[in-house]
Formats: structure tokens, C-alpha cells, sequence
């Protein structure tokens, strides 16, 4: 869904930014960071982006001084007015006379005051995982400890572009190496360290407590619980001194809005914005399960050691999910060594199963996978059901370096260019009947 980038310009300034979608108008203005094309690049940012352009037409914009946006003139941090100069050049780019604001992080200062100043230009408010000011101070103790700041920034300075910070933004994934590295990529791509530095600094000194009473507009606060870099008491003291603001709580404790389930938060975003709820997602719906095993772990683990071992399953798991993430599918989990997954289509499923047992040879072992397409019960981020227990039955029955299918998943890609190896009829242990079976063979063989 990745739109054109198109550059607004300032008086001498260029801002990147995107339209998409169609619907009401609505301007995402992210936090400390932020590419408008490299976002699209990223499955779980483009995952987050395509849901609000589902329902709205979707604004992006790089801030000046990050993404493809011109720097900031003498290369320090911009102040909240000139950022907002920004915005209001972007919208009158993109054709827009009223769009609803929504504001992450450090991004929602800055929408805070725009919407208080250019109510006329402003449909609603939408503030997430933000505050109004972010340090204690003695009329404010609700703040975070400012002693706590220069410690960070050294170490977002020491570890920009390697994933530095996710453990505090994003702890649900902070012993995952491959989240790790796309958040790397996500810094890089976003802004120099330098600038980095510069903007955390400035968020950190923004203070629009005073704006809060003047916002006379329709504004939605939603906070994950237990954020621990911005906490959810300043998401309250939002809410509690905007007028008629509602505040929305969520479960969670990952600050970065695409990191743990960004669900609850764009189901809420959706019903404010068009006024009806967000369509439930079905219970049950068609997939092709992938479940992998690596073989003879006991044995590797045994040989390596600990921490050879966990390195060789950092790797493996890093592996696997970019293999799935390129083939559109989704990791529902990791079951220690190995990974359930799930696709919409069987064919890209065989051919991600192909890539996976092809790359952890790389690594010195073997793994094998089992396939399978049926009907799956949702359950939260994870799946079940009578199908998932097959592909792990036929995953268990595959051979070293094998990829294992049912005849299911053999029928439905016919014409794909797939070749396959029949393995007869087989008894799936706890399963009625006897199964055909079917291994896919390696390209080019």
C-alpha cells in the first residue's frame, strides 16, 4: 500500500510526506522518529500503517531534521512552532481543510498545541502513549525522574542504529534479535544520532500543560498500562485536564506503538474516527500452518554448550522470521526450537518452508516442516484447532532437511510450478484415518 512520497514546502524547508487511503482525513504525526517510505519496509510498521488507511485517508509526514525531510537549519532540534508550521504546510499540500490529529509519543505535544491553535483546521485529538510534559518537576510529580535522561541519551548516542533503547520502549521484544535488528534499521533510517540525541533532549524540555484547557475538541487518550518509559499517569493527567477528553487504558507495557498487539489501539482509533466499531475479526478463518523442528537439538545443545547453543537459536529465530515476514506470513510463536507460522497462501508457505530449511543448513544443522491448510480457531495472537495439530503430525513424520506437506496443501498450488514427492498414506498419531502425504522438492531439482 505504499504511497508516493511528496515533498511540502516551507519557506526554504522541504517536508516529506504521503497521502493514502480513502476516508476521513488523518494526520499521523509519529514520535521521536520516523521514513515515510522506509516505514513500508518494515511488516510490522506497514501492518499498523495499512489498518488506519483502511478506514481513513491517511497523512504521513517525516518531521524536519528525521527521515526524508530537509534537516533543520544549523542542525538542531526544531521547536514545537515551527513543527507545527510544518503540519499545517503538509495539510494544505494534501488537500486537506479538517483532519483528525493523532499524536504518538513525542508527537503529541506538538498535536496538542496545533489542535488548540487551529481548532478550524482540526476535526479530533488522538493521543498515544504521549504527556504533556515528560519530567518531574515540584507542581508535578506525576512526572518521570529527570536524572534518568542523560543516562539514556548516552546510551541511544553509544548504540544508534543497532536497536538501542528497545529494552525500555519495546520490552516485549527485548530478547528478540530480529525485532532488534528492524528497529536498527528503523533508527538508521529515521535520523543521524546526533539528531536523535537533539530531538530526545527537546521532547524531554516540552512542557504544554498550560495548552491542555484550550483544546475544545473531540480527543481520545489511549495509554498501554504498564508503559514504563512514558507512564500511564501522565496519560491520565492528559485526560483528566483536556475538557470531555476520554481516556482509553490498554493492556501492555511496549511504549513503541507497532511493538506487542497494536490491535486494541487501532481498534479504538477506528471507532473514533468513523464513529462505528471496529468490524470483529473472525473466530475461525482458512490458513496453511508451518511448524518447524530443528533436528536432533538435544544433541547440538549438548555438543555447543549454552551459550553456543543460544546463539545458534538467536540465529535461527532471526532466520526464520525474516524467511516468513518476505513470504507475507505471520510468526504466531516460537515453540523453542522451532516456529509455528501461519500464511494466506499455501504457495508462498512452501516456498518460505524451501528458504528456511535451505538457511539453517547454513548454520550447521538441520531442520525439518511440516504444512498444512485448514480451518484455524483465533486465539488472541495465537492459533489452534484441528489443523494446527496436523501440520505438527506431519511435521514430526518429515525427514532431516525435509519439507513435509499434506495433500491438501498439494492440491490447493497446483499450477504454482511446485514439484512434489509422494510419501503414501500415513497414520497422523491421534488422528482418524490415514493421511496422504506429499515432500515438496528443492528448487531446481
Amino acid at each position: 500500500m505504499a504511497a508516493r512520497t511528496r515533498y511540502a514546502r516551507n519557506g526554504d524547508l522541504h517536508i516529506a510526506y504521503q497521502v493514502v487511503g480513502d476516508g476521513p482525513d488523518l494526520l499521523l504525526m509519529p514520535g521521536w522518529i520516523s521514513h515515510v517510505e522506509a516505514g513500508w519496509q518494515e511488516p510490522v510498521i506497514a501492518r499498523f500503517l495499512e489498518r488506519l488507511a483502511s478506514f481513513s485517508r491517511l497523512i504521513l509526514m517525516d518531521k524536519r531534521g528525521t527521515g526524508l525531510s530537509d534537516p533543520h537549519p544549523g542542525g538542531s532540534a526544531p521547536s514545537l512552532e515551527e513543527r507545527m508550521d510544518d503540519v499545517r504546510t503538509v495539510l494544505d499540500a494534501a488537500g486537506s481543510r479538517r483532519a483528525y490529529l493523532f499524536g504518538i509519543s513525542e508527537g503529541g505535544p506538538m498535536n496538542t498545541l496545533f489542535a488548540a491553535t487551529y481548532p478550524e483546521r482540526s476535526a479530533g485529538l488522538i493521543l498515544l502513549g504521549t504527556y504533556a510534559r515528560l519530567l518531574r518537576d515540584d507542581d508535578y510529580p506525576e512526572g518521570t525522574d529527570p536524572a534518568l535522561l542523560e543516562p539514556f541519551l548516552e546510551r541511544i548516542r553509544a548504540g544508534w542504529g543497532e536497536g538501542a533503547g528497545t529494552t525500555a520502549i519495546a520490552p516485549s521484544h527485548a530478547h528478540d534479535a530480529a525485532f532488534r535488528a528492524a528497529f536498527g534499521r528503523f533508527q538508521r533510517n529515521g535520523a543521524s544520532p546526533g539528531m536523535a540525541v537533539s530531538l530526545l533532549r527537546l521532547n524531554a524540555a516540552i512542557d504544554v500543560r498550560h495548552v491542555l484547557p484550550a483544546v475544545r475538541l473531540p480527543t481520545l487518550v489511549l495509554h498501554r498500562q504498564d508503559d514504563r518509559f512514558v507512564p500511564a499517569t501522565l496519560g491520565r493527567h492528559l485526560a483528566a485536564h483536556i475538557p470531555g477528553a476520554r481516556y482509553v487504558e490498554l493492556p501492555g507495557g511496549d511504549h513503541l506503538y507497532f511493538a506487542g498487539d497494536p490491535t486494541p489501539i487501532l481498534d479504538a482509533v477506528e471507532e473514533f474516527v468513523t464513529g462505528r466499531p471496529a468490524a470483529t475479526e473472525p473466530d475461525r478463518v482458512l490458513a496453511t500452518i508451518l511448524l518447524s523442528d530443528l533436528v536432533d537439538s538435544t544433541r547440538h545443545a549438548t555438543t555447543l554448550g549454552d551459550r553456543r547453543w543460544r546463539d545458534l537459536l538467536d540465529q535461527h529465530d532471526a532466520l526464520i522470521r525474516r524467511e516468513v515476514e518476505r513470504a507475507r506470513g505471520r510468526v504466531v510463536k516460537s515453540t523453542g526450537d522451532g516456529t509455528l507460522a501461519t500464511f494466506d497462501g499455501p504457495a508462498r508457505a512452501v516456498r518460505c518452508a524451501q528458504a528456511i530449511v535451505a538457511g539453517i543448513r547454513t548454520l550447521g544443522v538441520e531442520t525439518r516442516v511440516g504444512l498444512h491448510t485448514g480451518e484455524c480457531e483465533r486465539r488472541g495472537d495465537d492459533v489452534g484447532g484441528i489443523a494446527v495439530h496436523i501440520a505438527a503430525r506431519v511435521a514430526a513424520l518429515a525427514g532431516a532437511g525435509e519439507v513435509l506437506c499434506s495433500g491438501t496443501v498439494r492440491d490447493l498450488v497446483a499450477g504454482s510450478g511446485l514439484d512434489f514427492e509422494a510419501r503414501g498414506r500415513q497414520e497422523l498419531r491421534g488422528l482418524p484415518g490415514q493421511w496422504a502425504l506429499f515432500a515438496a522438492q528443492p528448487p531446481g531439482t
